[in-house]
């Protein structure tokens, strides 16, 4: 569920904008509000207790608003899928948010000469690294941001890693892990 106070400010007045997507076609510009609930956490919660393997928030979900009558509508917005993972983690009570991407690592200096693979950092490391600006905002930022509030949040642990690695992530072979503190 989102802010319907901050989505109406963010779309009065404004006309749809569209922008070039990298070459790969146009997207059309709407309101990206912060999660501030997931509306099947017990369930998906359920499910993962129950010994089920869950795959939840891909695509950030559906943004919806509670009307007056307390009915739910849709809205046009979208929402992040990291910063939902971190939010429906935190809301279950997850020990564990594994966040899956394109890369084996979180790196310092990606695509520079001096790139670095991160392995265990600390939530300290990771601010840190953050505050330098390492993790571009349409790219591994809002993994980054989901990873730090979710261990703020009281998660003992995260990872990111690519599917391929994940195996020998969840080993502790391979990834990206974080942990709150050492």
């Amino acid at each position: 569920m989102v802010d319907r106070d901050r989505l109406a400010r963010e779309r009065d007045g404004k006309a749809r904008q569209r922008v070039e997507d990298a070459g790969r076609g146009w997207l059309r510009l709407v309101a990206s509000p912060r999660p501030v609930r997931v509306i099947q956490r017990r369930m998906i919660r359920d499910s993962a207790k129950a010994g089920h393997i869950v795959v939840a928030c891909g695509g950030g979900g559906i943004p919806i608003i509670r009307k007056d009558n307390d009915d739910y509508e849709g809205i046009e917005a979208v929402i992040d899928k990291d910063i939902t993972s971190s939010l429906l983690a935190s809301e279950i009570g997850s020990d564990l948010l594994v966040i899956l991407t394109d890369v084996p690592h979180v790196y310092a200096n990606y695509r520079k000469p001096d790139q670095r693979a991160l392995g265990a950092v600390t939530i300290e490391e990771i601010e840190t690294l953050q505050e330098e600006g390492h993790f571009a905002a349409g790219s591994m930022g809002p993994k980054v941001e989901g990873i730090i509030s979710f261990l703020r949040a009281g998660g003992k642990r995260a990872l990111i890693t690519d599917p391929a690695s994940l195996g020998d992530a969840l080993d502790g072979k391979a990834g990206t892990h974080f942990v709150g503190k050492i």
